[in-house]
């Protein structure tokens, strides 16, 4: 522990921006009739993502079996979900969220999300949205260009002279040509792996140039929680916001089919398996509210603290938070 380490890491000035930012942000939500929730960070199910780590502890006190775990959330998409089921209409969330082995210049283990969900939206309305609460956030510091919406095929086109839906070889073949390093087996038959590893290398980087540019229509294998499209190929109706080529926001419109969800839980932690990652227990409320019936709607995430760090115009997330990890 360094001498001074006591000291917040971002100014007091940026600190009372941040205070300032979050009540935009709450006034934003209020003019159009969305409501704010709140549902715990602390639960008996976890998110399967292979993606995403989680932090969980051992609970000892009574209304469970003894050592049951729990588990922090990486999101509060789950409760939401199952309030919107119950009837709750367009909602909202200012959460402090978790995810283990994520430290550095743009992410901290502990960290402040934005989600919500709009009833009767798609994932196109939504975008506008998100675009009008980050200029929002913006104004007074700096205003990006025209909104940008790019296909992740057509993303794929233009940064990479390459269609994402390729054979894996073509995939393979292109992240050679660029040289960018793989650590590690890449899989010969799974294309996401590839797609993901050129995406990051060379086509976020390009992203959100001095505007907001929205990728959209993901591969139907990185559906996550969204609907997938019927075509050639199928699509996930999913989108990322990038800014300045950080990725600010990921949303979709939402599945609401509960079998379908329970097959990807059930497929993430067979990948889990295979990884040789700890299983994470399903959320079985979850899918009860999806049972029940979930509205039409579409929700996204932002990270406050990267878009606050871009509205700031500093290049390290640690100067937006008051104590990160190294100070918590």
């Amino acid at each position: 522990m360094t001498a001074g380490s006591w000291h917040p890491s971002a100014s007091l000035e940026v600190l009372r921006l941040r205070a300032r930012w979050l009540a935009l942000i709450r006034s934003f939500f209020a003019e159009r009739g969305l409501w704010e929730a709140e549902t715990p960070a602390l639960s008996r199910a976890g998110m399967t993502d292979p993606h995403l780590q989680s932090f969980s502890t051992p609970y000892h006190g009574p209304g469970l079996v003894q050592g049951s775990r729990l588990w922090l959330h990486t999101s509060p998409e789950f409760a939401m979900k199952r309030l919107l089921a119950a009837g709750s209409g367009s909602i909202y969330q200012i959460a402090r969220v978790f995810r283990d082995g994520e430290s550095g210049a743009r992410h901290n283990p502990e960290f402040t999300l934005l989600e919500w969900y709009r009833v009767d939206f798609d994932h196109f309305q939504l975008m506008d949205e998100v675009a009008e609460l980050v200029r929002v956030v913006l104004a007074g510091h700096r205003q990006p260009g025209p909104v940008e919406r790019l296909s992740y095929r057509q993303a794929f086109r233009r940064y990479l002279d390459l269609d994402p839906f390729a054979p894996v070889t073509a995939l393979r073949d292109r992240a050679g040509e660029l040289g960018i390093a793989v650590a590690g087996e890449l899989s010969a038959d799974d294309p996401d792996p590839w797609r993901d590893l050129l995406l990051t290398h060379a086509v976020e980087p390009q992203l959100g140039r001095g505007r907001l540019t929205f990728l959209h229509d993901y591969p139907a294998s990185q559906a996550a929680l969204a609907r997938v499209r019927p075509g050639d190929p199928p699509l996930a109706e999913r989108f990322e916001l990038y800014m300045d080529g950080v990725e600010l926001a990921n949303g979709f419109h939402e599945l609401g089919d509960p079998l379908e969800q329970r097959s990807r839980f059930e497929a993430d932690n067979a990948l889990r398996r295979r990884q040789g990652l700890t299983e994470v227990p399903v959320d079985q409320n979850l899918l009860g509210a999806l049972a029940e019936g979930l509205p039409d709607c579409a929700g996204v995430a932002l990270g406050l603290d990267r878009l606050f760090m871009i509205a700031a115009g500093v290049e390290r997330l640690e100067e937006v938070l008051a104590f990160p990890l190294e100070r918590a």
